[in-house]
């Protein structure tokens, strides 16, 4: 039998195997029946291979572990370190005994053709998939490493990985397709030309992906750690992940809203970098001004308004240039509104600005303007125009609010009113004087 066997036996290698029948050898010695002696002879060497891949994988996987840490101890980069957190050390130990057992594998099944062929095709494909799982984890220890460079740390490195780790897949999956089907690899690939359309319709929102990573990338539109507000999606907080397909943004209300990558490039969105890299964060708010309480001031009033410390010398000064004007043009001044007179939105408006410009927390290098904007049918607006100096959100509410606060109770000293909608009680109490 054992003859017939070899007779029909068709392997490609020319390598010959001197141990393949050992075992085989000693049961014939043994009287044992030549079909029970080949099975015998191929379980007791795939027993035996099975045993040499464990201890040798074992070994080599202590060997490697214990080398990659002491160096890591002895090393001042952190590459290493990144490389055993990622199993690089034990990737590549399960690499060695696989390519004992291909090498081994035609001996064990010399009598067994068939098998062998179906034996050898899984190991070159487990291999295959095992230097995937390799590359993958050295992939993975670049993009941790380039993380930690000050650098690389507002990059979109999974991006860019992921990218690489694409056509390191399509390679590998190609590469199983070829042995198993045992068509050369390049052959296989040709052959894929007529399902190009298809391949690309899968890969479509990765491919666009990868185009808008590149994009957002070159165009440096958005960095990890950027503040962007994105409405259509949602999206108000940081960005702490672009990957290929996506980017993640967490809210501010500590949600963690996706955006697809593409509409980086094909949607608007607001990103506040020129903020934060700037020298103040805008204050930009107007108080509602009741028309109504608008007027001129007489000297009593402006009088009054001198006690304000901000005002006394610009009042001082708009008086006697006010004053002389109208004596050299000969102003009748019975009536206020002849010449040129003070009114008290315009000494407000005077007040704002000098405040502002005195507020320790206001950024005196970039704009300081309080300016007066169309009328409005509730009223005239006058808006505050200023760069904080504290550009962190919770401390940028706090300026806002305290100069709103002041200039809000500063009003009745200027006899003007904000505007504001009726309540109920004003229409009771308006009920109550009928």
């Amino acid at each position: 039998m054992l003859n017939s066997l070899q007779e029909n036996t068709t392997t490609s290698t020319i390598v010959d195997f001197p141990w393949k029948h050992v075992i085989y050898d000693y049961l014939i010695a043994l009287n044992i029946p030549e079909k029970t002696a080949v099975y015998l002879n191929m379980l007791g060497l795939l027993v035996g291979l099975l045993i040499v891949i464990f201890v040798v994988d074992f070994v080599i996987r202590k060997i490697l572990l214990g080398a990659f840490s002491k160096f890591a101890e002895r090393s001042k980069t952190n590459f290493d370190d990144l490389l055993v957190q990622n199993k690089a050390p034990r990737n590549i130990a399960h690499i060695i005994p696989l390519i004992i057992a291909i090498g081994f594998i035609p001996g064990i099944f010399s009598d067994f053709p068939y098998v062998e062929n179906i034996v050898e095709k899984g190991l070159l494909v487990f291999a295959v998939f095992a230097i995937l799982w390799l590359v993958k984890s050295l992939f993975h220890t670049l993009r941790d490493y380039l993380k930690t460079l000050e650098r690389f740390r507002d990059k979109p490195i999974d991006s860019y990985i992921q990218v690489f780790m694409i056509f390191v897949w399509l390679g590998g999956i190609l590469s199983a397709f070829a042995i198993i089907t045992g068509i050369p690899f390049l052959r296989f690939l040709t052959g894929l030309g007529a399902i190009s359309a298809v391949v690309i319709l899968v890969f479509k929102d990765t491919i666009l992906g990868f185009v808008a990573s590149i994009q957002v990338s070159i165009n440096d539109m958005v960095r990890i750690g950027d503040w962007i507000t994105f409405e259509k999606y949602g999206a108000d907080g940081d960005v702490i992940e672009i990957t290929l397909a996506t980017v993640k943004v967490q809210n501010f209300d500590k949600t963690i809203t996706t955006i697809p990558t593409y509409a980086l490039i094909s949607d608007s969105f607001k990103n506040w970098r020129g903020m934060t890299e700037s020298g103040g964060r805008r204050i930009k708010r107007a108080l509602i001004i009741k028309q109504e309480s608008i007027s001129f001031l007489n000297p009593k009033d402006a009088e009054k308004l001198k006690k304000i410390q901000l005002l006394t010398s610009y009042i001082d000064t708009r008086q006697e240039d006010i004053g002389s004007f109208n004596a050299e043009n000969d102003i009748d001044k019975s009536l206020l509104i002849n010449g040129r007179n003070l009114t008290n939105i315009g000494v407000f408006r005077k007040y704002i600005d000098t405040y502002l410009k005195n507020h320790s927390a206001i950024n005196k290098d970039m704009m300081i303007m309080a300016r007066q904007l169309a009328p409005t049918a509730q009223g005239i607006p006058m808006e505050i125009y200023v760069f904080s100096s504290d550009k962190r959100w919770e401390n940028y509410e706090y300026i806002m609010s305290d100069i709103f606060d002041h200039l809000i109770a500063a009003l009745p000293y200027f006899n003007l009113e904000v505007f504001e909608l009726p309540s109920s009680s004003s229409f009771k109490n308006l009920n109550a004087a009928d």
